[in-house]
């Protein structure tokens, strides 16, 4: 096993938990955020296929990121190895979001224990794409714990499989898929063909990573004394559908395991979606759900990924 970079992951994953993600100009999804914007005006134009233009943003990022990640890697490590880990550290740090995500979901609990149902309604803005300016108490703790559900994902769990597998540069790869389906792969007018490459690719990479979230988040379930055969059950639901419900799966598992139903009718800028409901609707949405979800979040990804990703590390060890 490499233990050198389970040492690496592990200090960067200890500052997340402890300084969270840094909100400055210069940080590596900022900068891939521009490049995306840039590169989005000057390819998603009507003189060109859309769906070509939205391959060659595809390849021009997700290339970038390799290149400026791999190259400043690579440049450090020649300077010396200590070098080298030490920036290891800082791009892995950079990629996590446990922090941010416990802390932006307290907000919105924060505000609707308050009685403070505008602000629970601008916090939620911060963290859902979904319209949020009408949504009523049950429907903002159901987007909370959805977003909760699916950022265990793709915000923790999908870049740790990475970087377990291929280090900062494969971890970056990912964040960088991952942001352009966020930025350009919405089903809109302007999107739904130029963002078509970067939303298929995203549900492509996020398959696995799913599928191992699901059953972090049972057994997360389990260590807290929740449903986690509930969970388990609702989760294996989705497990062999395509990749189209990797949201779902995570979502179900997480309604299993605190009794709730998600699901349901959203609506992104003004337009209705219409989403499968999920869970038994045993205990009616309530605030506490929020903080329950953060609790199996963070078990989820501080005890259960790690050792996953210490597994996938042997395993890796084992075939070489």
């Amino acid at each position: 096993m490499d233990y050198r970079l389970l040492l690496t992951i592990l200090i960067a994953y200890t500052l997340d938990l402890i300084f969270g993600d840094p909100q400055w100009r210069w940080h590596p999804v900022r900068l891939i955020g521009n490049l995306i914007e840039r590169l989005e005006k000057r390819l998603n134009v009507a003189s060109l296929n859309r769906v070509f233009s939205g391959i060659v943003l595809f390849i021009s990022v997700v290339g970038v990121t390799i290149f400026c990640v791999g190259g400043i890697l690579g440049l450090a490590e020649a300077i010396h190895p200590i070098f080298y880990y030490i920036l290891s550290i800082f791009f892995i740090y950079f990629s996590l979001s446990v922090k941010a995500l416990a802390v932006e979901a307290n907000k919105v609990q924060e505000s609707l224990k308050s009685g403070n149902i505008l602000k629970a309604r601008s916090d939620l803005s911060m963290i859902v794409g979904r319209d949020t300016e009408r949504l009523d108490e049950p429907e903002i703790i159901r987007a909370t714990v959805e977003t909760v559900a699916e950022s265990t994902m793709d915000g923790i769990v999908a870049p740790l499989f990475y970087c377990f597998l291929g280090g900062p540069v494969l971890m970056w790869a990912y964040k960088a898929i991952n942001t352009l389906d966020s930025m350009v792969g919405y089903r809109s007018e302007r999107f739904i063909e130029f963002g078509k490459p970067a939303a298929k690719i995203d549900a492509l990479v996020n398959f696995i990573p799913a599928r191992i979230t699901s059953l972090l988040i049972s057994t997360a379930s389990w260590c807290m004394g929740k449903d986690w055969l509930r969970s388990l059950k609702w989760g294996l639901k989705y497990f062999f559908k395509g990749l189209e419900y990797n949201s779902e799966m995570t979502e179900a598992a997480m309604a299993g395991a605190l009794g709730v139903r998600l699901g349901g009718l959203n609506f992104y800028n003004s337009k209705p979606c219409q989403k499968s409901l999920i869970g038994d609707n045993i205990n009616p949405l309530d605030i506490r759900h929020i903080k329950e979800s953060v609790k199996i979040m963070y078990i989820s990804s501080v005890a259960l990924a790690l050792s996953v990703g210490a597994i996938l590390l042997w395993l890796k060890k084992e075939r070489v």
